[in-house]
């Protein structure tokens, strides 16, 4: 399946941004493994910021069978996720908005593609939904703990902007089969999960960046860019033995 046509290249740049943006998730949820209000949240941290640089794994893996090899990023511009990951997250309610709206929204994607039509994706997708119910049902709890309002109010307007606008590249692989939804209806799944209702604040497409899903400019900072690569040539896997 050649990545270099139209649609095939949508939807690998957007497998692309889902696999970044779990990777950062994933590091983010770790950096507040023993920083969070309890013992029981701090466990939670860990365990969902394992399971989410696990699945970042299993995406770029998945680039590969979509014709395209996956490499590792060589600068911050090269990451395609969404603003609310470019920085470490100073306050618990940043945390439980990521949790509970971005990690909503990514897990919805997930579930468009594991039902659409490309068997690489709906084979290696299906056990990563099983693990997110967790991260859902985590994020849902804390959310009724927490003041958090306007951390809430920027990832959601942040995954909208990340599902990208009408009849672009989203609409048009739910027409092509590749995706089990478009954009208008993962907009009413994420207020359905949610139970709310989307931030006022309009979006201007005309600064929306395809490739990279969003609107604001900047990226990941050095920190975290080191800490990506490391992740990317295995710097932190112990030697082998042999």
């Amino acid at each position: 399946m050649g990545a270099g046509r139209g649609g095939q290249l949508s939807l690998y740049s957007l497998v692309k941004s889902l696999a970044d943006n779990k990777q950062l998730l994933g590091m983010r949820y770790a950096e507040w493994c023993i920083a969070a209000p309890t013992l029981e949240a701090d466990i939670a941290a860990a365990a969902m910021g394992l399971d989410d640089i696990g699945h970042s794994r299993v995406l770029y893996g998945s680039l590969r069978e979509l014709g395209t090899p996956d490499g590792a990023a060589d600068d911050a511009g090269d990451y395609a996720n969404v603003p609310y990951l470019d920085r470490p997250w100073t306050e618990w309610a940043e945390f439980v908005a990521a949790n509970a709206v971005l990690d909503t929204a990514f897990t919805l994607m997930i579930e468009a593609l594991a039902n659409g039509n490309v068997e690489v994706l709906r084979s290696r997708l299906k056990k990563m939904l099983q693990e997110e119910r967790y991260h859902f049902l985590h994020g849902r709890s804390w959310m009724h703990e927490t003041t958090a309002g306007a951390a809430v109010e920027r990832a959601w307007r942040e995954s909208l902007e990340w599902f990208g606008p009408e009849n672009g590249d989203v609409d048009e692989l739910h027409r092509e089969g590749p995706l089990a939804h478009g954009v208008r209806d993962l907009r009413r799944l994420l207020e359905d999960r949610l139970g709310g209702r989307p931030p006022e604040a309009a979006i201007d497409w005309s600064r929306w960046e395809p490739i990279r899903r969003r609107t604001q400019a900047g990226g990941i900072d050095q920190a975290t860019l080191d800490m990506l690569q490391g992740l990317a040539e295995k710097r932190y896997m112990p030697a082998s033995s042999g």
